[in-house]
Protein backbone atom coordinates (compact mmCIF):
# COMPACT_ATOMS: atom_id res chain seq x y z
CA UNK A 1 0.00 0.00 0.00
CA UNK A 2 2.64 2.39 0.34
CA UNK A 3 6.15 2.73 -1.23
CA UNK A 4 7.81 4.51 1.80
CA UNK A 5 7.88 5.01 5.51
CA UNK A 6 7.40 8.46 5.37
CA UNK A 7 4.29 8.04 3.20
CA UNK A 8 2.60 5.75 5.84
CA UNK A 9 3.26 7.77 8.72
CA UNK A 10 1.59 10.63 6.70
CA UNK A 11 -1.38 8.59 5.88
CA UNK A 12 -1.77 7.69 9.57
CA UNK A 13 -1.81 11.26 10.52
CA UNK A 14 -3.88 12.71 7.33
CA UNK A 15 -6.45 9.78 7.61
CA UNK A 16 -6.70 10.42 11.47
CA UNK A 17 -5.64 6.14 12.36
CA UNK A 18 -6.52 5.55 15.90
CA UNK A 19 -4.77 2.23 15.76
CA UNK A 20 -1.94 0.42 13.83
CA UNK A 21 -2.29 -3.23 14.19
CA UNK A 22 0.46 -5.59 13.56
CA UNK A 23 0.37 -9.03 12.31
CA UNK A 24 3.18 -11.84 12.87
CA UNK A 25 3.29 -15.00 11.12
CA UNK A 26 3.86 -17.76 13.86
CA UNK A 27 4.93 -21.48 12.43
CA UNK A 28 1.98 -22.55 12.51
CA UNK A 29 1.03 -20.22 9.68
CA UNK A 30 -1.58 -18.42 11.80
CA UNK A 31 -1.70 -14.88 12.66
CA UNK A 32 -0.69 -13.43 15.94
CA UNK A 33 -1.06 -9.38 16.34
CA UNK A 34 -0.28 -6.42 18.90
CA UNK A 35 -1.81 -3.17 18.60
CA UNK A 36 -0.80 0.32 19.05
CA UNK A 37 -2.45 3.52 19.78
CA UNK A 38 -1.43 5.31 16.33
CA UNK A 39 -0.43 8.77 18.15
CA UNK A 40 2.79 6.09 20.10
CA UNK A 41 3.46 4.97 16.34
CA UNK A 42 6.77 6.72 14.91
CA UNK A 43 9.16 5.57 12.08
CA UNK A 44 11.39 3.72 15.04
CA UNK A 45 8.82 0.76 14.85
CA UNK A 46 9.61 0.69 11.45
CA UNK A 47 13.31 0.77 12.25
CA UNK A 48 13.32 -1.33 15.38
CA UNK A 49 9.88 -3.32 15.68
CA UNK A 50 7.94 -3.89 18.61
CA UNK A 51 9.89 -7.12 20.49
CA UNK A 52 7.83 -10.27 21.51
CA UNK A 53 8.57 -13.57 22.92
CA UNK A 54 8.62 -15.72 19.82
CA UNK A 55 9.15 -19.28 21.80
CA UNK A 56 5.36 -18.57 22.94
CA UNK A 57 3.02 -18.35 20.37
CA UNK A 58 4.25 -18.21 17.40
CA UNK A 59 6.12 -21.60 17.82
CA UNK A 60 9.81 -20.85 17.09
CA UNK A 61 12.32 -22.75 19.01
CA UNK A 62 12.92 -21.66 22.20
CA UNK A 63 16.80 -21.39 21.87
CA UNK A 64 17.04 -19.20 18.96
CA UNK A 65 14.24 -16.75 19.39
CA UNK A 66 13.17 -15.83 23.10
CA UNK A 67 13.54 -12.18 22.15
CA UNK A 68 12.34 -11.04 18.23
CA UNK A 69 11.06 -8.58 17.02
CA UNK A 70 8.02 -7.68 14.70
CA UNK A 71 8.85 -5.73 11.86
CA UNK A 72 6.14 -3.90 9.81
CA UNK A 73 6.83 -3.86 5.79
CA UNK A 74 5.10 -0.82 4.94
CA UNK A 75 3.72 -2.49 1.13
CA UNK A 76 1.93 -4.66 2.99
CA UNK A 77 -0.01 -1.87 4.89
CA UNK A 78 -4.04 -2.22 4.61
CA UNK A 79 -7.12 -0.61 6.37
CA UNK A 80 -8.63 -3.34 8.49
CA UNK A 81 -12.18 -3.63 8.32
CA UNK A 82 -13.13 -5.40 11.31
CA UNK A 83 -12.29 -2.79 13.82
CA UNK A 84 -14.72 -0.59 15.07
CA UNK A 85 -12.03 2.30 15.06
CA UNK A 86 -10.23 3.31 11.96
CA UNK A 87 -7.21 0.91 12.06
CA UNK A 88 -3.98 -0.07 9.64
CA UNK A 89 -2.21 -3.25 9.70
CA UNK A 90 1.10 -3.74 8.55
CA UNK A 91 1.93 -7.86 8.05
CA UNK A 92 5.77 -8.04 9.99
CA UNK A 93 9.06 -9.84 9.01
CA UNK A 94 10.32 -11.35 12.42
CA UNK A 95 13.71 -9.93 12.82
CA UNK A 96 16.28 -10.29 16.04
CA UNK A 97 16.00 -8.24 18.75
CA UNK A 98 19.02 -7.11 19.32
CA UNK A 99 20.48 -6.52 15.75
CA UNK A 100 17.14 -6.18 13.95
CA UNK A 101 18.54 -8.85 11.21
CA UNK A 102 16.37 -11.20 9.46
CA UNK A 103 15.62 -13.86 12.01
CA UNK A 104 15.98 -17.53 9.84
CA UNK A 105 12.98 -18.91 11.45
CA UNK A 106 10.84 -16.36 10.11
CA UNK A 107 8.04 -18.01 7.80
CA UNK A 108 8.16 -14.65 5.43
CA UNK A 109 12.11 -14.61 5.65
CA UNK A 110 12.33 -18.02 4.35
CA UNK A 111 9.71 -16.92 1.52
CA UNK A 112 11.87 -14.30 0.32
CA UNK A 113 15.24 -16.51 1.03
CA UNK A 114 13.66 -18.91 -1.44
CA UNK A 115 12.83 -15.81 -4.27
CA UNK A 116 16.23 -14.46 -3.65
CA UNK A 117 17.71 -18.03 -4.37
CA UNK A 118 15.58 -18.10 -7.52
CA UNK A 119 16.88 -15.36 -9.19
CA UNK A 120 20.44 -16.07 -8.25
CA UNK A 121 20.30 -19.19 -10.25
CA UNK A 122 19.43 -17.41 -12.64
CA UNK A 123 16.81 -19.61 -14.05
CA UNK A 124 13.52 -16.68 -13.56
CA UNK A 125 13.69 -13.09 -11.74
CA UNK A 126 9.67 -13.95 -10.77
CA UNK A 127 8.26 -17.02 -9.13
CA UNK A 128 4.11 -16.26 -9.96
CA UNK A 129 1.51 -18.59 -7.54
CA UNK A 130 -2.26 -18.77 -7.23
CA UNK A 131 -3.34 -20.94 -4.61
CA UNK A 132 -7.30 -21.45 -4.76
CA UNK A 133 -9.34 -21.34 -2.07
CA UNK A 134 -11.62 -23.96 -0.47
CA UNK A 135 -13.41 -23.59 2.85
CA UNK A 136 -16.63 -24.85 4.45
CA UNK A 137 -19.23 -22.21 6.01
CA UNK A 138 -21.19 -24.14 8.79
CA UNK A 139 -23.75 -22.82 11.18
CA UNK A 140 -22.32 -24.09 14.14
CA UNK A 141 -19.42 -26.29 15.03
CA UNK A 142 -19.74 -27.70 18.78
CA UNK A 143 -16.79 -29.84 19.77
CA UNK A 144 -16.09 -31.42 23.04
CA UNK A 145 -13.02 -34.04 23.60
CA UNK A 146 -12.62 -34.98 27.21
CA UNK A 147 -11.87 -38.43 28.91
CA UNK A 148 -15.82 -39.55 29.31
CA UNK A 149 -17.36 -37.79 25.94
CA UNK A 150 -15.98 -37.02 22.47
CA UNK A 151 -18.63 -35.31 20.49
CA UNK A 152 -18.37 -33.09 16.84
CA UNK A 153 -21.59 -31.67 15.87
CA UNK A 154 -21.99 -29.92 12.98
CA UNK A 155 -25.17 -27.87 11.76
CA UNK A 156 -25.69 -26.81 8.30
CA UNK A 157 -28.66 -25.27 6.71
CA UNK A 158 -27.69 -26.27 3.05
CA UNK A 159 -28.43 -29.97 4.14
CA UNK A 160 -31.66 -29.79 6.93
CA UNK A 161 -34.41 -29.02 4.51
CA UNK A 162 -37.06 -26.55 6.32
CA UNK A 163 -39.72 -27.62 4.49
CA UNK A 164 -39.51 -24.55 1.79
CA UNK A 165 -36.04 -25.12 0.29
CA UNK A 166 -34.56 -28.60 -0.75
CA UNK A 167 -31.55 -29.60 0.77
CA UNK A 168 -28.29 -30.14 -0.75
CA UNK A 169 -27.78 -33.97 -1.86
CA UNK A 170 -24.60 -35.73 -0.95
CA UNK A 171 -21.73 -34.21 -3.01
CA UNK A 172 -24.28 -32.28 -5.42
CA UNK A 173 -22.79 -28.91 -4.17
CA UNK A 174 -21.11 -27.82 -7.50
CA UNK A 175 -22.18 -24.37 -8.73
CA UNK A 176 -25.60 -24.59 -7.19
CA UNK A 177 -28.02 -21.74 -7.43
CA UNK A 178 -29.59 -19.97 -4.54
CA UNK A 179 -32.31 -21.18 -2.78
CA UNK A 180 -30.75 -24.03 -2.83
CA UNK A 181 -27.59 -22.23 -1.61
CA UNK A 182 -27.20 -20.35 1.07
CA UNK A 183 -23.90 -18.54 0.59
CA UNK A 184 -23.98 -16.44 -2.15
CA UNK A 185 -24.69 -13.11 -0.67
CA UNK A 186 -22.05 -13.79 2.02
CA UNK A 187 -19.37 -14.78 -0.43
CA UNK A 188 -20.10 -11.46 -2.47
CA UNK A 189 -19.15 -9.92 0.69
CA UNK A 190 -16.28 -11.66 1.01
CA UNK A 191 -14.68 -10.59 -2.65
CA UNK A 192 -16.00 -6.83 -2.64
CA UNK A 193 -14.14 -6.56 0.36
CA UNK A 194 -11.17 -8.34 -1.29
CA UNK A 195 -11.30 -5.66 -4.39
CA UNK A 196 -11.44 -2.60 -2.16
CA UNK A 197 -8.33 -4.24 -0.03
CA UNK A 198 -6.36 -4.34 -3.56
CA UNK A 199 -7.07 -8.34 -3.88
CA UNK A 200 -8.75 -9.17 -7.60
CA UNK A 201 -11.49 -11.69 -7.14
CA UNK A 202 -11.87 -14.03 -10.38
CA UNK A 203 -14.99 -15.82 -9.17
CA UNK A 204 -16.62 -17.74 -6.30
CA UNK A 205 -18.58 -20.30 -6.31
CA UNK A 206 -20.27 -23.46 -4.27
CA UNK A 207 -18.17 -26.10 -4.37
CA UNK A 208 -19.22 -29.83 -4.30
CA UNK A 209 -19.06 -30.64 -0.95
CA UNK A 210 -22.98 -30.03 -0.39
CA UNK A 211 -22.42 -28.93 3.45
CA UNK A 212 -21.61 -25.28 3.01
CA UNK A 213 -18.50 -25.80 0.64
CA UNK A 214 -17.20 -22.62 -0.83
CA UNK A 215 -14.17 -22.03 -3.44
CA UNK A 216 -12.81 -18.11 -4.10
CA UNK A 217 -10.35 -18.10 -7.08
CA UNK A 218 -8.08 -14.51 -7.09
CA UNK A 219 -5.03 -14.27 -9.91
CA UNK A 220 -1.93 -15.21 -9.51
CA UNK A 221 0.82 -13.04 -7.62
CA UNK A 222 4.95 -12.78 -7.11
CA UNK A 223 5.21 -15.37 -4.22
CA UNK A 224 5.64 -13.10 -1.16
CA UNK A 225 2.84 -11.61 -2.00
CA UNK A 226 0.67 -14.78 -3.04
CA UNK A 227 1.54 -15.82 0.50
CA UNK A 228 0.56 -12.17 2.28
CA UNK A 229 -2.86 -12.41 0.45
CA UNK A 230 -3.82 -16.17 1.43
CA UNK A 231 -3.66 -15.04 5.24
CA UNK A 232 -5.75 -11.79 4.24
CA UNK A 233 -8.11 -14.00 1.86
CA UNK A 234 -8.44 -16.28 5.21
CA UNK A 235 -8.88 -13.64 8.00
CA UNK A 236 -11.64 -11.57 5.69
CA UNK A 237 -13.53 -15.08 5.34
CA UNK A 238 -13.82 -16.32 8.41
CA UNK A 239 -14.56 -12.36 9.52
CA UNK A 240 -17.29 -12.03 7.34
CA UNK A 241 -18.19 -15.91 8.16
CA UNK A 242 -18.51 -14.47 12.18
CA UNK A 243 -20.64 -11.55 11.33
CA UNK A 244 -23.20 -13.51 9.55
CA UNK A 245 -23.12 -15.99 12.97
CA UNK A 246 -21.51 -18.22 11.51
CA UNK A 247 -18.12 -20.11 11.39
CA UNK A 248 -15.93 -20.79 8.20
CA UNK A 249 -13.24 -23.76 8.31
CA UNK A 250 -10.46 -24.20 5.86
CA UNK A 251 -9.80 -27.91 7.59
CA UNK A 252 -9.42 -30.14 4.75
CA UNK A 253 -11.50 -33.26 6.11
CA UNK A 254 -14.40 -31.47 8.12
CA UNK A 255 -17.31 -34.23 6.50
CA UNK A 256 -16.68 -37.59 6.36
CA UNK A 257 -17.78 -38.50 2.88
CA UNK A 258 -17.95 -35.17 1.13
CA UNK A 259 -15.41 -33.65 -0.60
CA UNK A 260 -12.48 -32.29 1.44
CA UNK A 261 -10.86 -28.81 1.15
CA UNK A 262 -7.70 -28.43 -0.97
CA UNK A 263 -4.98 -25.58 -1.22
CA UNK A 264 -4.53 -26.02 -5.11
CA UNK A 265 -1.53 -24.17 -6.24
CA UNK A 266 -1.63 -22.13 -10.32
CA UNK A 267 2.48 -21.84 -10.71
CA UNK A 268 4.63 -20.50 -13.48
CA UNK A 269 7.80 -18.40 -13.77
CA UNK A 270 8.86 -15.47 -15.91
CA UNK A 271 12.22 -13.98 -16.62
CA UNK A 272 12.47 -10.22 -17.53
CA UNK A 273 8.61 -10.23 -18.31
CA UNK A 274 8.65 -13.08 -20.29
CA UNK A 275 7.10 -16.26 -19.54
CA UNK A 276 8.50 -19.12 -19.32
CA UNK A 277 6.55 -22.00 -19.50
CA UNK A 278 5.48 -21.58 -22.81
CA UNK A 279 6.54 -24.21 -25.27
CA UNK A 280 6.91 -21.33 -28.22
CA UNK A 281 7.74 -24.34 -30.90
CA UNK A 282 4.91 -25.91 -29.77
CA UNK A 283 6.41 -29.18 -30.00
CA UNK A 284 5.76 -30.60 -26.29
CA UNK A 285 2.51 -31.90 -24.17
CA UNK A 286 0.13 -29.46 -23.54
CA UNK A 287 2.94 -26.66 -24.86
CA UNK A 288 4.90 -26.80 -21.81
CA UNK A 289 8.12 -25.90 -22.05
CA UNK A 290 11.24 -27.95 -21.60
CA UNK A 291 11.96 -25.88 -18.38
CA UNK A 292 8.16 -26.49 -17.24
CA UNK A 293 8.42 -29.91 -17.53
CA UNK A 294 11.36 -30.25 -16.18
CA UNK A 295 10.00 -28.01 -12.80
CA UNK A 296 6.78 -30.39 -12.84
CA UNK A 297 9.15 -33.24 -12.31
CA UNK A 298 10.76 -31.52 -9.51
CA UNK A 299 7.84 -31.06 -7.67
CA UNK A 300 6.83 -34.66 -8.62
CA UNK A 301 10.21 -36.24 -7.41
CA UNK A 302 10.21 -34.16 -4.04
CA UNK A 303 6.46 -35.21 -3.81
CA UNK A 304 6.48 -37.24 -1.09
CA UNK A 305 9.17 -34.84 1.24
CA UNK A 306 6.39 -31.47 0.12
CA UNK A 307 3.77 -33.19 1.56
CA UNK A 308 5.37 -32.60 5.21
CA UNK A 309 5.12 -29.12 4.78
CA UNK A 310 2.14 -28.86 2.75
CA UNK A 311 0.14 -31.15 4.14
CA UNK A 312 1.18 -30.93 7.75
CA UNK A 313 -1.92 -31.97 9.85
CA UNK A 314 -3.12 -35.32 10.58
CA UNK A 315 -6.61 -33.95 8.79
CA UNK A 316 -4.80 -33.85 5.45
CA UNK A 317 -4.30 -37.27 5.20
CA UNK A 318 -8.39 -37.73 5.44
CA UNK A 319 -8.76 -35.81 2.22
CA UNK A 320 -6.17 -37.71 0.31
CA UNK A 321 -7.82 -40.78 -0.50
CA UNK A 322 -9.34 -41.96 -3.95
CA UNK A 323 -12.94 -41.03 -5.01
CA UNK A 324 -12.62 -37.55 -4.02
CA UNK A 325 -10.90 -35.82 -6.73
CA UNK A 326 -7.69 -35.77 -4.53
CA UNK A 327 -4.27 -36.52 -5.64
CA UNK A 328 -2.92 -39.65 -4.02
CA UNK A 329 -0.37 -40.62 -6.90
CA UNK A 330 2.42 -38.44 -8.20
CA UNK A 331 1.73 -37.87 -11.76
CA UNK A 332 1.06 -35.13 -14.32
CA UNK A 333 -1.91 -34.76 -17.04
CA UNK A 334 -3.96 -32.32 -18.59
CA UNK A 335 -7.17 -31.85 -16.77
CA UNK A 336 -6.66 -34.80 -15.57
CA UNK A 337 -8.40 -33.41 -11.60
CA UNK A 338 -6.43 -37.22 -9.92
CA UNK A 339 -3.11 -36.13 -10.96
CA UNK A 340 -1.05 -34.49 -8.47
CA UNK A 341 -0.25 -32.04 -11.16
CA UNK A 342 -3.12 -30.53 -13.43
CA UNK A 343 -2.54 -28.25 -16.70
CA UNK A 344 -5.20 -26.28 -17.09
CA UNK A 345 -6.93 -26.73 -20.47
CA UNK A 346 -8.02 -23.22 -20.19
CA UNK A 347 -4.43 -21.46 -19.77
CA UNK A 348 -3.53 -21.68 -23.58
CA UNK A 349 -1.89 -18.06 -24.03
CA UNK A 350 2.20 -18.00 -23.37
CA UNK A 351 1.09 -15.36 -20.04
CA UNK A 352 -1.30 -18.24 -18.62
CA UNK A 353 0.77 -21.33 -19.66
CA UNK A 354 1.12 -22.67 -15.80
CA UNK A 355 0.84 -25.82 -13.73
CA UNK A 356 -1.64 -26.29 -10.81
CA UNK A 357 -0.17 -28.59 -7.75
CA UNK A 358 -2.94 -30.03 -5.73
CA UNK A 359 -2.15 -31.98 -3.09
CA UNK A 360 -1.77 -29.08 -0.82
CA UNK A 361 -3.79 -28.11 1.74
CA UNK A 362 -4.42 -24.82 4.67
CA UNK A 363 -3.35 -26.39 7.64
CA UNK A 364 0.05 -25.21 6.25
CA UNK A 365 2.09 -22.27 6.77
CA UNK A 366 1.52 -20.95 3.27
CA UNK A 367 4.92 -19.14 3.47
CA UNK A 368 6.75 -22.04 3.81
CA UNK A 369 4.73 -24.01 1.95
CA UNK A 370 5.45 -21.92 -1.74
CA UNK A 371 9.01 -21.57 -0.82
CA UNK A 372 9.52 -24.91 -0.95
CA UNK A 373 7.18 -25.98 -4.27
CA UNK A 374 9.69 -23.39 -5.77
CA UNK A 375 12.85 -25.20 -4.43
CA UNK A 376 11.45 -28.71 -5.45
CA UNK A 377 10.71 -27.29 -9.26
CA UNK A 378 13.96 -25.43 -9.33
CA UNK A 379 15.82 -28.74 -8.24
CA UNK A 380 14.07 -29.97 -10.77
CA UNK A 381 15.54 -27.62 -13.45
CA UNK A 382 18.82 -27.24 -12.30
CA UNK A 383 19.07 -31.80 -12.80
CA UNK A 384 17.01 -31.26 -16.08
CA UNK A 385 14.76 -33.93 -14.75
CA UNK A 386 12.99 -35.82 -17.14
CA UNK A 387 9.45 -36.95 -16.10
CA UNK A 388 9.01 -39.55 -18.86
CA UNK A 389 12.28 -41.20 -17.60
CA UNK A 390 10.27 -41.15 -13.93
CA UNK A 391 7.23 -42.38 -14.66
CA UNK A 392 5.88 -39.11 -14.07
CA UNK A 393 3.47 -38.92 -17.41
CA UNK A 394 1.63 -37.14 -18.66
CA UNK A 395 -1.21 -39.69 -17.97
CA UNK A 396 -4.49 -39.06 -19.61
CA UNK A 397 -6.54 -41.77 -17.60
CA UNK A 398 -8.27 -42.22 -14.70
CA UNK A 399 -5.84 -43.56 -12.48
CA UNK A 400 -8.67 -45.58 -10.45
CA UNK A 401 -9.68 -47.59 -13.44
CA UNK A 402 -6.13 -48.99 -14.29
CA UNK A 403 -4.63 -52.20 -13.47
CA UNK A 404 -2.33 -53.48 -10.50
CA UNK A 405 0.81 -52.97 -12.63
CA UNK A 406 -0.22 -50.25 -14.00
CA UNK A 407 -0.36 -48.54 -10.68
CA UNK A 408 2.26 -50.10 -9.15
CA UNK A 409 4.75 -48.40 -11.16
CA UNK A 410 3.27 -44.85 -9.87
CA UNK A 411 4.90 -43.09 -7.03
CA UNK A 412 2.29 -42.55 -3.78
CA UNK A 413 1.52 -39.41 -1.80
CA UNK A 414 2.10 -40.21 1.70
CA UNK A 415 -1.09 -41.66 3.64
CA UNK A 416 -0.24 -40.15 7.13
CA UNK A 417 1.36 -37.33 8.42
CA UNK A 418 3.89 -39.77 10.00
CA UNK A 419 5.14 -41.24 6.81
CA UNK A 420 4.92 -37.39 5.22
CA UNK A 421 7.36 -35.95 8.19
CA UNK A 422 9.57 -39.67 7.61
CA UNK A 423 9.86 -38.68 3.73
CA UNK A 424 10.62 -34.82 4.91
CA UNK A 425 13.62 -36.28 7.01
CA UNK A 426 15.16 -38.24 4.32
CA UNK A 427 14.56 -35.93 1.60
CA UNK A 428 15.41 -32.45 2.13
CA UNK A 429 18.40 -31.21 0.90
CA UNK A 430 16.45 -29.34 -2.17
CA UNK A 431 15.83 -27.05 0.74
CA UNK A 432 18.62 -26.24 2.21
CA UNK A 433 19.88 -24.74 -1.11
CA UNK A 434 20.66 -21.26 -0.79
CA UNK A 435 20.76 -21.16 3.13
CA UNK A 436 16.93 -20.98 2.51
CA UNK A 437 15.57 -23.57 5.49
CA UNK A 438 17.86 -24.32 7.62
CA UNK A 439 18.69 -27.87 9.23
CA UNK A 440 17.92 -27.05 12.64
CA UNK A 441 14.61 -25.31 11.21
CA UNK A 442 13.46 -28.68 9.64
CA UNK A 443 14.43 -30.70 12.80
CA UNK A 444 12.63 -28.30 15.06
CA UNK A 445 9.57 -28.88 12.40
CA UNK A 446 9.72 -32.26 12.60
CA UNK A 447 9.80 -32.72 16.47
CA UNK A 448 6.64 -30.20 16.79
CA UNK A 449 4.75 -32.08 14.09
CA UNK A 450 5.65 -35.37 15.76
CA UNK A 451 5.11 -34.39 19.61
CA UNK A 452 2.29 -31.98 19.10
CA UNK A 453 -0.09 -33.32 16.34
CA UNK A 454 1.33 -37.16 15.79
CA UNK A 455 1.69 -38.82 18.99
CA UNK A 456 -1.32 -37.19 20.84
CA UNK A 457 -3.74 -38.04 17.75
CA UNK A 458 -2.12 -41.57 17.75
CA UNK A 459 -2.61 -42.72 21.54
CA UNK A 460 -6.39 -40.87 21.96
CA UNK A 461 -9.38 -43.36 21.25
CA UNK A 462 -11.24 -42.56 18.15
CA UNK A 463 -15.53 -42.78 18.24
CA UNK A 464 -15.42 -45.27 15.21
CA UNK A 465 -13.08 -47.51 17.34
CA UNK A 466 -16.01 -47.72 19.62
CA UNK A 467 -18.42 -48.93 16.95
CA UNK A 468 -15.69 -51.26 15.64
CA UNK A 469 -14.31 -52.54 19.09
CA UNK A 470 -16.91 -51.63 21.83
CA UNK A 471 -18.04 -55.16 21.86
CA UNK A 472 -14.89 -56.53 21.60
Amino acid sequence: MFASVSDALKYIKDKEIAMVDLKIVGLSGQWLHITIPARHFTQKHFEEGVGYDGSSGAGFSTVESGDVSALPQPETAFLDPFWDRPTISFLCDTVTADTHVPFKGDPRTIARKAVAFMRATGIADESWMGPEFEFHVFDRVDVTHEAYHTEINIQCSEIEPDGATPAIPHKGGYFRVPPSEHFHDLRSEIALILESMGIAVRYHHHEVGASGQCEIEVDLAPLVRAADQALIIKYVVKNIARKHGRIATFMPKPVFGEAGNGMHVHQRLTKNGHPLFFDERQRNYANLSDLALQYTSGLLRHGAALTGLTNPSTNSYKRLVEGYEAPVNLFFSLANRSAAIRVPKYAVSPDDKRIEYRPPDFTCNVYLALAAMLLAGLDGVETRLDPAQHNFGPFDVNIATQDREFRSLLAAVPRSLADALTALEQDHAFLLKGDVFSESFIEHWLDVKRQAEVVPMAIRPHPYEYQLYLDT
